[in-house]
C-alpha cells in the first residue's frame, strides 16, 4: 500500500496524457485530482454540462471514449456498471478503439470479479493493460485527491498507471497480481456499507418513534460503541431532510444484487445483505431510486408514519 504523504512531485511537471471516462460526482473530483497532478486530460462523459464544466477548469473535452483514449498512457473508467464499462471499452468508438499499445485501462466501476476478469481477458491480448481498481471514500475525497483504491493487476498495469493512481488516492491497496481481486474485495466492503447504512436509517427512525431528539441521538450514537462511518456520515443528511443524492439508492440496488449473485454461486449464505437489498428495493420502488442513499430511512417513516426532519411524507 502506498500513501498519498509518500508521493513527491505529485504537482506540477507534466505527466503527459491521460483520459477519463465519467464526470459524475466521483469522476469529476478524479479529473480534477489528475490535472493538478500534472497531467493532459481528456474527459468525456454523456452530460455535456459536465464535459463543459471541466473544460472550464483547464481540462479538455472528448467526444467518445476512443477520443479520450487516444495518446493517453492511462484511461480512467468511473462508470456505474459493468454494462456500462464494456461498452466504454469495446462499443462503437470505445476506448480499446484508439488506446496506445502498452497503455492501461483503469477500471473503477463496482462489479463482479467474474466480469472484471472477463473485460481484461478481452482486452489485454490486444497489447493493452487492464487495472481493476474499485474506488472507495465519496465525492469530497475524490475531488481532494484522496480516495481509497483497491487494485489488481500486473506489475506492468500498476507500473504504467502509478502516477495517476497516486494522484487520486490517498490510499491504494495492492490486492493481486491478476484483475478481479479488487472487484472481490469492493464487494466485501459494499455488503458491508449497504448493511450498515440500512441498519443506521433503522435505528434513526425506531428513534423518532420513541420521540427522541434525534440531533441528540446522533450526538450519542457517534460517541459510543453503536457507531458506524456510514450512521455518522449518512444521518446528518436526515437531520436535514435533505436526500440530494450523493450516493443514490440505486447504487446499492445493484451493488447488493452483484453480493447476491455471488454468495448464491457459492452456495454461501448472506442473510444481512439479503435484508438490506430488500429494504433498498423497497425504497427505489417508493420512487427514491435516485435519491440519496440515506432515504432508506424515508421509507420507515411512510411505513410506520413517523416525521423526519423536512420530510412532509412522515
Amino acid at each position: 500500500m502506498t500513501t498519498q504523504s509518500e508521493t513527491t512531485g505529485r504537482l506540477g511537471a507534466s505527466r503527459g496524457k491521460a483520459g477519463i471516462i465519467g464526470l459524475g460526482s466521483m469522476g469529476f473530483g478524479m479529473a480534477l485530482s489528475l490535472r493538478r497532478a500534472g497531467f493532459d486530460v481528456a474527459a468525456c462523459d454523456i452530460s455535456a454540462d459536465a464535459v463543459e464544466r471541466f473544460v472550464a477548469d483547464g481540462g479538455r473535452a472528448a467526444q467518445t471514449p476512443a477520443a479520450a483514449a487516444a495518446g493517453a498512457s492511462v484511461v480512467v473508467s468511473v462508470v456505474v456498471n459493468a454494462a456500462q464499462t464494456e461498452t466504454v471499452l469495446f462499443g462503437t468508438h470505445g476506448a480499446a478503439e484508439t488506446l496506445p499499445a502498452g497503455a492501461v485501462f483503469v477500471s473503477s466501476a463496482t462489479m463482479d470479479p467474474d466480469v472484471a476478469r472477463r473485460l481484461a481477458q478481452r482486452l489485454e491480448p490486444t497489447g493493452r493493460l487492464y487495472l481493476d481498481a474499485p474506488i472507495s471514500g465519496g465525492a469530497q475525497r475524490a475531488a481532494e485527491g484522496a480516495l481509497t483504491i483497491l487494485a489488481s493487476g500486473s506489475p506492468a498495469a500498476f507500473a504504467v498507471a502509478r502516477p495517476a493512481l497516486d494522484a487520486m488516492a490517498a490510499k491504494l491497496y495492492e490486492l493481486g497480481d491478476a484483475p478481479g481481486q479488487g472487484a472481490a474485495f469492493k464487494m466485501i466492503n459494499q455488503l458491508l456499507a449497504g448493511v450498515h447504512i440500512a441498519a443506521a436509517s433503522e435505528a434513526i427512525s425506531f428513534a423518532a418513534r420513541q420521540g427522541l431528539d434525534l440531533r441528540r441521538v446522533y450526538e450519542v450514537i457517534t460517541a459510543s460503541a453503536g457507531n458506524s462511518w456510514m450512521f455518522e456520515n449518512r444521518i446528518p443528511h436526515v437531520l436535514d431532510g435533505d436526500y440530494a443524492p450523493r450516493s443514490a439508492i440505486e447504487i446499492f440496488v445493484k451493488d447488493l444484487g452483484i453480493v447476491q449473485d455471488m454468495a448464491r454461486g457459492a452456495r454461501f449464505p448472506v442473510p444481512m445483505a439479503a435484508a438490506a437489498l430488500q429494504m433498498f428495493l423497497m425504497t427505489a420502488g417508493a420512487g427514491m431510486g435516485s435519491d440519496d442513499d440515506s432515504s432508506v430511512a424515508r421509507l420507515y417513516a411512510r411505513i410506520t408514519g413517523i416525521k423526519l426532519p423536512g420530510d412532509a411524507t412522515g
